[in-house]
């Protein structure tokens, strides 16, 4: 039963970031730091299929039906544009993927 339950998982993992942290970046120093707490909401049709909140490192993991997914970040009032906002989650693989938070700082 382990074994077809493993073989059947299909899902994402990763981390989330936010960038640019500062209006300069300076050599040596980073310019994103980890999307600590926003929730990853995954739709299918229009419609919330799964939601998961970040670590204080940014991390997720998110067990879904392999397919095509459409992403929103929230609160979407202090977090800014998520990129990519479209992911397809293969068969039978919990694949890595990571996301970017634009914060629109210049």
């Amino acid at each position: 039963m382990a074994v077809l339950l493993a073989v059947l998982l299909s899902g994402l993992f990763g981390t989330v970031t936010r960038s640019p942290i500062t209006p300069v970046c300076v050599a040596g120093q980073s310019c994103s730091a980890p999307a600590a707490g926003v929730t990853l909401t995954f739709l299918r049709g229009g419609k919330p299929v799964r939601s998961v909140v970040t670590s204080a490192t940014g991390k997720y993991r998110v067990l879904l039906a392999p397919g095509v997914y459409t992403v929103r970040v929230s609160p979407s009032t202090r977090v800014g544009r998520l990129t990519p906002a479209t992911v397809t989650v293969p068969p039978r693989v919990v694949a890595r993927r990571a996301f970017v938070i634009d914060t629109g700082i210049r």
